[in-house]
């Protein structure tokens, strides 16, 4: 067995590889879906005639807020329309917390605590760390997010404002957040704190490849609990058109509302107002949307399947890993704490993956077991490749192999 693995580490070191799967990211078929909007025609007036070429709508064309409002399942006057990411439109909620939370601004506070379901998505850590704010871990289940840890953890301590989640297509191992995971977590919540705030990162809103079980959507679950003041949702284009090129939504209500508009008009003058109005006439409606991800879906289901016909041959004695039905990611979870090694090994093949620890905060995984796998990127051969130095990686590194 050992003599056998030895021997394709040594073949595969001998194609000498150069790939990269550290990020999901589109691959060029899937950019050029949108390459329609390089050139598209538009008007330099939105409906409500204002000009796009000009300052003002710091908050968005109503075109843009009226397709958000559509996605988002919200009212327009809730609807934020922006620049590039869902990620930048959270990191500007939690910086509006940071410097103007009611009653105390988050930076007065002594130790502010966000609780963020494990495994995660490493930038969301990177941004809390920005802010001096202790991201803690809990478990994630099949339906979201463990509740009685959840619970467990705010019975314990009063110093945490809010949670921060991926709650469909959770990144980066693929779990849909049900609907009574979701109201569950708002009830704990908000008997926590009235200042508790739901922060959702809904960056795979609309990226299904698989069929995938029905979610409400979490605009009507929040008005329907009355927390939509402590609720803040975001979503955008990033990998639905060019990443950094599309444009993002956010859905809130009253103070959580106020404080995002306060941030932002003082520091966006206005958006990209004409890059709104080119995706508003590029899609017109949630339905030409959804269109538009089916042809994303045709592209990507392949690599995932590819990618799952490597790990389908180790056995449950190395580890196992996730099926999601969208997103960018596949989780694998080794059973004996080699996850660092296993890296370490794919990068000595000239395969680089997301470094061992990325999806817990502070880079600290306690079992030293998760590994992110982005497929999306690459070619087909080069996940083969990719995926073959993986499993072989994994093989090394559960059997102890030094070579």
């Amino acid at each position: 067995m050992h003599q056998k693995i030895i021997t394709r580490f040594k073949s595969l070191k001998e194609k000498q590889l150069s790939i990269d799967i550290t990020r999901g990211k589109p691959d060029v078929d899937q950019l050029n879906l949108s390459n329609e909007l390089l050139n598209i025609p538009i008007p330099s007036i939105s409906e409500d005639g204002a000009d796009l070429r000009n300052y003002g709508e710091p908050f968005g064309i109503i075109e843009a807020r009226k397709l958000g409002a559509e996605l988002l399942d919200a009212p327009v006057a809730n609807i934020l329309a922006g620049e590039q990411s869902s990620l930048l439109l959270t990191y500007q909620t939690v910086l509006s917390n940071f410097l103007f939370a009611d009653p105390v601004p988050w930076k007065d506070l002594e130790n502010p605590k966000f609780i963020c379901p494990v495994p995660g998505f490493d930038r969301h850590f990177m941004m809390l760390n920005d802010f001096g704010i202790e991201a803690v871990p809990i478990p994630l289940k099949s339906d979201g997010i463990d509740l009685n840890a959840f619970e467990d953890l705010l019975k314990g301590d009063e110093n945490f404002v809010g949670i921060l989640c991926v709650p469909k297509h959770s990144n980066p191992s693929g779990e849909i957040y049900s609907d009574k995971n979701l109201e569950e977590m708002f009830r704990i919540g908000s008997k926590y704190s009235d200042k508790f705030l739901f922060l959702f990162d809904h960056a795979y809103l609309v990226h299904d490849f698989l069929p995938t079980p029905v979610q409400k959507p979490l605009w009507q679950i929040a008005t329907n609990l009355n927390v939509q003041d402590q609720t803040v949702i975001t979503t955008s284009f990033s990998k639905i058109t060019f990443g950094g090129g599309g444009i993002s939504f956010m859905a809130t209500s009253g103070h959580s509302l106020d404080l995002i508009k306060k941030v932002r008009t003082t520091m966006i003058i206005c958006p990209d107002k004409l890059n709104q109005k080119r995706h508003v006439e590029f899609f017109k409606d949630v339905k030409s949307i959804k269109v538009h991800m089916q042809k994303h879906a045709e592209l990507v289901r392949p690599k995932f399947e590819i990618a799952y016909t490597y790990l389908e041959k180790l056995s449950d004695e190395y580890g196992t890993f996730s099926r999601p039905t969208g997103g960018y990611f596949i989780t694998y979870s080794t059973a004996r704490p080699i996850a660092t090694k296993v890296v370490e090994n794919c990068k000595k093949l000239g395969v680089l993956i997301t470094p061992a620890g990325s999806t817990f905060p502070n880079n600290y995984d306690p079992n030293n077991s998760v590994i992110r796998i982005a497929p999306t990127f690459v070619s087909k051969d080069q996940l083969s490749d990719a995926m073959d130095v993986f499993t072989t990686s994994v093989q090394l590194a559960h059997h102890d192999i030094d070579i």
